[in-house]
C-alpha cells in the first residue's frame, strides 16, 4: 500500500482529502504545517507528499526545499498545492522541485488523477531503470571492463611517463607520445559513447518522420561521418569516395554516426594500404566496403553487442558495438541492412534507404 503525506493546515480540508485518499486504496499520514510535515516525511518515509503552500508554522515550498536536502526524501514525489496561483505558478513550482502543482479547489477525480498518474510515473521510471540494469547485468561479458580500462591505462601509463622522465625526451619523441595520448583518449570517448547509446533506448530509437536531409546535406554528414573516423585511423589515402546526388529521409546526427562506425570497422579489418569505398548511389544505396579479412558467414549471423570474433587470432579494439549500434539506428528508418563478405576478398556493408515521404 502506497503512502502518502497529507500536509495542509486546513483541517477540514485535510480531512476531506484524507478521507477521500484512504478510499483510494492509499495509507495517509497527516500534518498541520511544513515543520510537522518533514518530522513525519522523516518518520514514515512516504512515497508521495502532498503539500499545500502557504501554512503558517513552515509552508510547502520550504518543506519542499528540506525533503529535496535530505538523503532519505530527495527521490520521493512532492505535489504542490495552492488556493493563490497569482502568487506562485505551476511553472515556479516546478522548477523548485515539485513533481506536479493543483490549483485549489481541487475535485477529488482531479486528486485521485494526480496520484494515479503520479505514481504510475514512477512505476514506469523504476522499471526502466531496472530493465537497464538487468540489460546491463545480462549483456555485459567479463570483457567489458577490459576493454573499457585498457585505453585509459594507455593515456595514464604515457602521461606517467612523460611526467616524470620528460627532460630525456627529444621533441619528436614528445610528439609520438602526444598523438598516442590522444587516440587512446579518441578511443575510449567512443567507446563510452557507443555503450551509452546502446543501453539507452530512446537515443537509438530513430524517427521515420524526420525531415528529408538534401543532397548536400547528406554529402555533408557522409563526409562528417568519414572525419571522424578518420581522426582515429589516419588512412585518408586508402579512402575511395563516390558520392552521387542523393536524398536522405534521416537525422543528420544519425546519418553521419552510421558513415563513422561503418568506416571505422572497414578500416579496423584492413591493413593500412589497402582501399577501402565508401559509395551513395542515386537510388539511396550506401556501401562501405574494405579489402581485408572478412567475416564468415557465422560471424554475420551472431553481430552483436560486445561480440568480437576469433580474438586469439585477430586483436581488436572496443567492445564491437559498431554494427549493432549501426542496426538500430537505421531499423528505425525503414531501411535494410547487410553484410556481404568474401573473406580473404572484400566486405561490404551495405545500407539501403526508402523513398523519402
Amino acid at each position: 500500500m502506497k503512502t502518502i503525506l497529507l500536509v495542509d493546515d486546513d483541517k477540514q480540508l485535510r480531512s476531506m482529502f484524507g478521507i477521500a485518499l484512504r478510499r483510494f486504496g492509499y495509507r495517509v499520514v497527516e500534518a498541520e504545517s511544513g515543520v510537522e510535515g518533514l518530522t513525519l516525511a522523516r518518520q514514515h518515509l512516504p512515497d508521495l507528499i502532498l503539500s499545500d503552500i502557504h501554512m503558517p508554522g513552515g509552508d510547502g515550498t520550504s518543506l519542499l526545499s528540506e525533503v529535496r536536502r535530505d538523503p532519505e526524501l530527495r527521490t520521493k514525489q512532492v505535489v504542490l498545492m495552492t488556493g493563490r496561483p497569482d502568487l506562485v505558478t505551476p511553472r515556479r513550482g516546478m522548477e523548485e522541485g515539485a513533481d506536479d502543482f493543483l490549483v485549489k479547489p481541487v475535485g477529488l477525480e482531479a486528486l485521485r488523477a494526480c496520484m494515479e498518474a503520479r505514481f504510475s510515473r514512477a512505476s514506469i521510471s523504476w522499471r526502466v531503470e531496472d530493465e537497464r540494469l538487468e540489460q546491463l547485468r545480462s549483456s555485459t561479458p567479463a570483457q567489458l571492463p577490459h576493454e573499457f580500462f585498457t585505453p585509459l591505462a594507455g593515456i595514464i601509463g604515457l602521461m606517467e611517463i612523460l611526467r616524470t622522465d620528460f627532460p630525456t625526451f627529444t621533441p619528436q619523441e614528445v610528439s609520438d607520445i602526444h598523438r598516442d595520448v590522444y587516440q587512446s583518449a579518441l578511443r575510449l570517448n567512443r567507446t563510452l559513447r557507443n555503450y551509452l547509446l546502446i543501453l539507452e533506448p530512446t537515443t537509438v530509437s530513430s524517427d521515420m518522420k524526420a525531415p528529408a536531409l538534401s543532397a548536400a546535406a547528406v554529402e555533408q554528414q557522409i563526409r562528417a561521418g568519414i572525419n571522424e573516423a578518420l581522426r582515429q585511423n589516419p588512412r585518408g589515402d586508402d579512402l575511395k569516395l563516390n558520392l552521387e546526388s542523393c536524398s536522405l529521409q534521416i537525422k543528420p546526427g544519425d546519418l553521419s554516426l552510421i558513415v563513422e562506425e561503418l568506416v571505422d570497422n572497414a578500416f579496423k579489418f584492413s591493413r593500412a594500404g589497402t582501399p577501402v569505398f565508401v559509395k551513395l548511389s542515386g537510388d539511396r544505396v550506401l556501401t562501405v566496403t574494405d579489402r581485408g579479412r572478412g567475416l564468415s558467414a557465422e560471424e554475420i549471423r551472431n553481430i552483436g553487442a560486445f561480440k568480437q570474433f576469433d580474438r586469439k587470432k585477430h586483436e581488436q579494439q572496443g567492445l564491437g558495438l559498431g554494427l549493432i549500434l549501426v542496426h538500430r539506428l537505421i531499423s528505425g528508418y525503414g531501411a535494410e541492412f547487410s553484410i556481404i563478405s568474401r573473406p580473404g576478398e572484400e566486405t561490404e556493408a551495405r545500407i539501403v534507404f526508402p523513398a523519402a515521404v
